[in-house]
């Protein structure tokens, strides 16, 4: 057996002894060898939880905007439906023969041919009064028998218009094709 293999197979105290015959010092353990790797540990440890920790705050954020995403949309989407509802009011009441009938009751009549005047002080047009359109009369049905009410204006039967159902606010609208106003602009 050769030399290197011996010493491969010395027990502790042997090495000792022949360490100290050949003048070595005796190999002691450091004290401060634990202490060594103890800030070491500790750093890792510390950068793990450092790392769970903002982990954990950056996933609470996330699902906090999350939720607060969800509300914005269904926010969103009831606005939305508000919205449409109230545009179909404005188109409701924006519809010609709607416009008509509100005119009518506030008492309005269609206007005459429009005049203009121009930059020089000039008219051009012929100026007429508007006067309300005739009322339908209601045909009357073969079968039944005509009733009058009493305080009820009876229907006109000239060409012009009556100045009781002029001035009636609630006229009923005429039956046909509306014609549109003569008027410029809307």
């Amino acid at each position: 057996m050769s030399r290197a293999g011996k010493v491969a197979t010395l027990t502790r105290g042997q090495a000792a002894r022949i360490g100290r015959a050949l003048g070595a010092r005796p190999a002691r353990p450091r004290p401060g060898g634990q202490a060594a790797r103890m800030p070491f540990v500790l750093l890792v440890v510390a950068l793990l939880a450092g790392g769970l920790i903002s982990l954990l705050l950056l996933n609470s954020a996330l699902n906090e905007g999350s939720f607060q995403l969800s509300r914005l949309k269904k926010e969103t989407t009831a606005l939305t439906d508000e919205e449409q509802a109230l545009q179909r009011d404005v188109d409701a009441y924006s519809a010609p023969d709607a416009l008509q009938r509100r005119a009518r009751e506030l008492g309005l009549v269609p206007g005459g041919s429009p005049v203009f005047i121009g930059p020089d002080g000039k008219v051009s047009g012929s100026v007429s009064v508007a006067e309300a359109p005739p009322s339908p009369t209601p045909t009357p049905t073969p079968t039944a028998a005509p009733t009058t009410a009493p305080n009820v204006p009876a229907a006109p039967t000239g060409p012009g218009p009556s100045p009781a159902h002029a001035a009636s606010p609630a006229q009923p609208a005429p039956t046909g094709n509306p014609q549109p106003s003569q008027t410029p602009g809307r």
